[in-house]
């Protein structure tokens, strides 16, 4: 058995392709017209039809799963989310958690929750780079310091 990926149900296979690329520079894998792959995330058009459900019956919005997309240049990303007329925020905008990382959260043209954080060796660096010793940086964000070394040179 082999994980290959997750399937989302979309409106519009044409507006959700432009946006995946767009937004995230993914190149399309294979197209068959109502089904488009990413390579690890798949856009289905007529999810109903392919599943014979009712049409009522997809969701929209459900708040039990995310895309989960990691960044490295974090506020090149936020800044090109700005520039964007379709962008539903879920919440405050930028979080920064406990240990560092900061993350956004948004939905898709069809309700799914999508997270980006800051790529964990970036955060890293962000530390370093204020000025923060690895000791420093360790206790900040609750992680050994042999554990971010592997992480830096990963």
């Amino acid at each position: 058995m082999k994980y290959e990926g997750v399937c989302i149900a979309v409106k519009d296979i044409n507006l959700s392709k432009k946006f995946y690329q767009d937004l995230f520079e993914l190149e399309v894998f294979q197209d068959y017209g109502r089904n488009v792959s990413f390579g690890g995330l798949s856009l289905q058009q007529d999810f109903d039809w392919l599943l014979n459900i009712p049409k009522d019956s997809i969701l929209k919005e459900p708040h039990n799963m995310e895309l989960y997309f990691e960044e490295d240049k974090f506020d090149d990303f936020i800044g090109k989310l700005q520039q964007r007329k379709d962008i539903r925020y879920v919440g405050d905008g930028v979080k920064e958690a406990a240990w560092g990382q900061r993350s956004i959260r948004f939905y898709d043209l069809d309700g799914h929750m999508i997270e980006v954080g800051e790529n964990m060796k970036m955060v890293v660096k962000r530390f370093l780079d204020s000025g923060m010793s690895m000791e420093e940086t360790s206790k900040r964000m609750d992680v050994s310091v042999s554990d971010l070394e592997i992480l830096l040179n990963s």
